[in-house]
C-alpha cells in the first residue's frame, strides 16, 4: 500500500520513545505513531508510546486517547462517535487502511504502527486533508433531485426499493459513512485523483442512481459519463476489500457502468 503524501523534500525519522507502561505490567504494547507539525519546519517522525493495556480500552482508538491524554498531549487526531459511524478516526493501522474506533488492538501482532491515510496531505500529524474528496463527493450533488410537485408528506419508498439502498444485509451503497478509507487505498485514485472520483465518491453517486424517489438519473450518468471520472476504475478491488464497514464500492462502481450500456 502507498504512503500517505510526504511534506515535499522531507523523509520520515526515528523519533521519541515514551515507555509508561511499568516494570509491573503485563500487558505491554508499543504504538508508533506518525508526526509532524507543519509548523515546527522539522522532518515528519514516528514517535513510539509503550502503555499497559490494563489501563485503556481494547480498541486502537482508546490506546490512542489514552496517550493523549496521559502522556502527550501534543498527539493530534480526529475521532468523535468512537462506535464506527462518523469515519472520522480513519487512519491506516497495521498497513490497512480502517477506523482506529473498530480496530481491535488484539488483532495486531506486534508493534501497532498507525499513519494517515495513504495518498492525502497531512495537515498535523494523523489528520489528512479531505477537501478534494469532499469536494468531489459535493459535486455530485447528493441530494434528491426532482421535478415533480412535492407531496404532502414524504415521499414513499417500497421496502424492495429501500433494500436497493441498504441492502438486504444492511451493505448497500447508502451505508457508506465517507471515511474515504476505500479511495484513499485504490491505485487509480492515488494516480488520477484530479480526475477520477474515486470509489467513495462513485458509491455515493450509486445510491442516488439508484434511489427510486430520484428523477434525475439520466442526468447523474451523463455527468459521470467521462473516461476518468468513472472509468478509471479497474476493479483492483482494494476499496472493498478495505472498507471497514464491509461494503463494495466496486460492486456500485460496475453497477453504474452497467447502467451505462442499458441506457445506450
Amino acid at each position: 500500500m502507498a504512503e500517505f503524501t510526504l511534506p515535499k523534500n522531507s523523509k520520515i525519522q526515528k523519533g521519541k520513545s515514551h515507555d509508561v507502561a511499568g516494570k509491573d505490567a503485563k500487558r505491554k504494547k508499543t504504538f508508533s505513531l506518525y508526526r509532524w507539525d507543519p509548523d515546527s519546519g522539522e522532518n515528519p517522525r514516528m514517535d513510539d508510546y509503550t502503555i499497559d493495556l490494563d489501563k485503556c480500552g481494547p480498541m486502537v482508538l482508546d490506546a490512542m486517547i489514552y496517550i493523549k491524554n496521559e502522556i502527550d498531549s501534543t498527539v493530534t487526531f480526529r475521532r468523535s462517535c468512537r462506535e464506527g459511524i462518523c469515519g472520522s478516526c480513519a487512519m491506516n493501522v497495521d498497513g490497512t487502511n480502517t477506523l482506529a474506533c473498530t480496530k481491535a488492538i488484539e488483532d495486531v501482532k506486534g508493534d501497532v504502527k498507525i499513519t494517515p491515510l495513504p495518498h492525502m496531505k497531512v495537515v498535523k500529524d494523523l489528520v489528512p486533508d479531505q477537501n478534494h474528496a469532499i469536494a468531489q463527493y459535493t459535486a455530485t450533488e447528493p441530494w434528491l433531485k426532482t421535478s415533480s410537485p412535492p407531496p404532502t408528506r414524504e415521499r414513499l419508498q417500497s421496502p424492495e426499493d429501500a433494500d436497493t439502498l441498504n441492502g438486504n444485509d444492511g451493505k448497500g451503497p447508502a451505508a457508506c459513512i465517507l471515511c474515504f478509507c476505500c479511495s484513499t487505498s485504490c491505485p487509480s485514485y492515488w494516480w488520477n485523483e484530479d480526475r477520477f472520483m474515486g470509489p467513495a465518491t462513485l458509491m455515493q453517486a450509486h445510491r442516488w442512481i439508484v434511489d427510486s424517489r430520484d428523477e434525475a438519473t439520466g442526468e447523474r450518468l451523463d455527468e459521470l459519463d467521462d473516461s476518468f471520472k468513472l472509468y478509471r476504475c479497474h476493479t483492483i478491488m482494494n476499496c472493498t476489500n478495505t472498507c471497514p464497514k464491509g461494503l463494495n464500492p466496486a460492486e456500485s462502481i460496475a453497477e453504474i457502468k452497467k447502467l451505462m450500456v442499458t441506457r445506450r
